[in-house]
């Protein structure tokens, strides 16, 4: 039998042929998309808000306390010098009397309306001298205190400058009629006072003597309900007055 040695040496040339992929089938090129930053950041053209309009009553009154407002007893109540922004509040209180315990003469405005308002006017003038400087005249707290216990007067509002010391003097002799405890009647008044205390006011609050008053009829509570209330307001006050500092 003839072999075609040619032919099968070209088969075994087939067989060892390796096939080596081209560079093309290998190298594959990955496009990326590269976004360079803005040299500059960009800003935003400013929005201004505005609030949803709003409704004002014109038959809406505000009320507004006057400086260190507060409840003494039932119909008795103390506070700073009261302005013309107080006045609405004032009404709704439906007062009788106010005892104004400063020397100056009072306010035209105040006046006015104490006038429309009928509302008497009781002025017991203390001067308002600083320590060592302090003079509380005893014969004017009990003239004012005469006027106080008078349940023909409330509802009533005793008043000074700042509701601190001449008008803490005058409930803190008040409050020992009421037979408060002299660390009640203290407490009371240091409230309202803060800082500003003066040991010569609370001196004279320990030495005052009641006993002229007790043959005079005392209408109003001394009841430990209401004790406990007029602190709970005279803590809140001053926790409202160092807020608004």
């Amino acid at each position: 039998m003839k072999i075609d040695h040619n032919l099968h040496q070209e088969q075994e040339e087939k067989e060892q042929t390796v096939v080596i992929p081209s560079e093309e089938n290998m190298c594959r090129t990955i496009e990326v998309a590269i976004i360079e930053p803005p040299s500059q950041p960009q800003v935003l053209p400013a929005v201004k808000l505005t609030p949803p309009p709003t409704t004002v009553n014109d038959d809406e009154e505000m009320f507004i306390p006057p400086l260190n407002f507060a409840m003494v007893d039932n119909g008795i109540f103390r506070s700073g010098f009261p302005n013309s922004t107080n006045f609405s509040f004032l009404q709704s209180l439906s007062l009788r009397s106010i005892i104004y315990l400063c020397p100056e003469p009072y306010p035209e405005a105040n006046t006015d309306f104490l006038m429309a308002n009928g509302i008497q006017l009781y002025q017991f003038g203390i001067d308002g001298a600083k320590e060592p400087f302090v003079n509380i005249p005893e014969d004017t707290i009990r003239e004012a205190l005469k006027v106080v216990i008078d349940a023909r007067n409330h509802p009533l509002l005793i008043h000074c400058k700042r509701g601190k010391h001449r008008t803490g003097c005058l409930v803190g002799c008040l409050r020992k009629l009421q037979r408060w405890c002299l660390t009640s009647v203290f407490d009371e008044y240091q409230r309202f006072a803060a800082a500003k205390a003066r040991i010569s006011d609370q001196r004279f609050m320990e030495l005052f003597d009641t006993s002229s008053f007790k043959h005079l009829p005392m209408p109003f509570s001394c009841s430990k309900r209401i004790r406990a209330h007029c602190l709970h307001l005279a803590s809140a006050c001053q926790r409202t007055q160092k807020q608004g500092s």
